[in-house]
């Protein structure tokens, strides 16, 4: 009899693989997969939900009557494989502290291991001691992620590279180039030269135009303020051409519209911008409206603002398959590497 039963279930296993009482190894694995979103981007992480065929793991997030932040985690992580995705984004401190507590939380919880999701790396630009007496802010925030609890970080366009060196766990840091450059081949834009809008933007920037296969040009900007600068010199070819700006973060939009008048002023047929992180914030929305900008394409790493998405300007491409893609190479063990070659 045990002989006959044996034989029938290697005969179901042949035939219907759903049939045995051994489920498929990746479905096993997805038990213990759970992906949780901070208060700054649901809708993102939801989506990234969708492409990994999953639910949003629960919680909660409320804050006590003085701003205090109180989070507690609805369901069990324990020895689970977690992703929380959280850009710091405005209101910067909030959010940042939202996903200091939730990494604590499922520390607590025994968690296997944490992934702190961030499309978006708040405080970035502060990298360096540019000035007497500075804090390197973006470092100290890498060791505040550390000291919470997190194993792994999972980053999107930082805004200079070397800041996965500030970490002391793992940095996977992805790209939106590959979002963006599919939207802009099916523009079919002529005569193409892709611009960096200033020094530091250039090997992004070349990137860029060697997958579009187009001309290079480069704008010499001088920074006299935070959040102001000033256009010194177009290098390049762009008389006649349509130029694509390039950038990894548009917070208030004054370089960004400078950049555009100076293209326009050294003779480009058309000028489009596209960048990773639309922070847009102060007067950004109104400068774009009024500049000689035909269209801003950003990505959903940041929620855009109501008057944002209020303007036909502004245009949003979704990287939540990217960044499922990068998670489910990282619950599997592959190479994330390999979503870029």
């Amino acid at each position: 009899m045990a002989t006959t039963t044996a034989h029938k279930t290697a005969t179901m296993a042949r035939t219907n693989p759903q049939a045995t009482p051994s489920a498929p190894r990746a479905s096993r694995r997805d038990e213990k997969l759970k992906v949780f979103s901070g208060g700054a981007n649901q809708p993102l992480a939801e989506a990234i939900c969708v492409h990994l065929g999953l639910a949003l793991a629960q919680r909660q997030l409320t804050r006590f009557s003085d701003g205090e932040s109180y989070v507690q985690i609805l369901e069990n992580v324990r020895g689970a494989d977690v992703f929380v995705v959280q850009p710091t984004c405005y209101p910067v401190d909030l959010h940042l502290m939202e996903l200091l507590l939730m990494i604590d939380a499922l520390k607590r919880a025994s968690a296997r291991r944490i992934t702190a999701v961030m499309p978006y790396y708040g405080y970035a630009r502060q990298d360096r001691k540019d000035k007497p007496r500075a804090p390197i802010s973006s470092k100290l925030v890498a060791d505040l992620l550390t000291v919470a609890g997190a194993h792994r970080a999972l980053v999107v366009d930082l805004h200079a590279p070397q800041i996965q060196g500030f970490f002391n766990i793992p940095v996977d840091h992805l790209f939106a180039s590959p979002v963006l450059v599919d939207y802009f081949r099916s523009l079919a834009l002529p005569s193409l030269t892709v611009v960096s809008p200033d020094a530091g933007g250039v090997e992004r920037a070349r990137f860029f135009a060697k997958k579009m296969d187009s001309a290079l040009a480069i704008i010499d900007k001088r920074r006299v303020a935070h959040n102001e600068s000033e256009v010194m010199h177009v290098i390049g070819e762009v008389e006649g051409r349509t130029a694509v700006i390039l950038d990894d973060i548009i917070d208030t939009g004054g370089t960004l519209v400078k950049a555009a008048e100076a293209l326009k002023a050294h003779g480009a047929a058309r000028v489009l911008a596209c960048a990773s992180h639309a922070v847009l914030s102060g007067p950004a929305v109104e400068r774009i409206a009024q500049s000689p900008l035909e269209r801003v394409v950003v990505t959903d790493s940041i929620p855009l603002s109501e008057a944002a998405r209020k303007e036909p300007r502004i245009e949003v491409r979704s990287i939540a398959g990217l960044l499922a893609a990068a998670i489910r190479s990282i619950h599997e063990e592959t190479s994330v590497s390999s979503l870029f070659s």
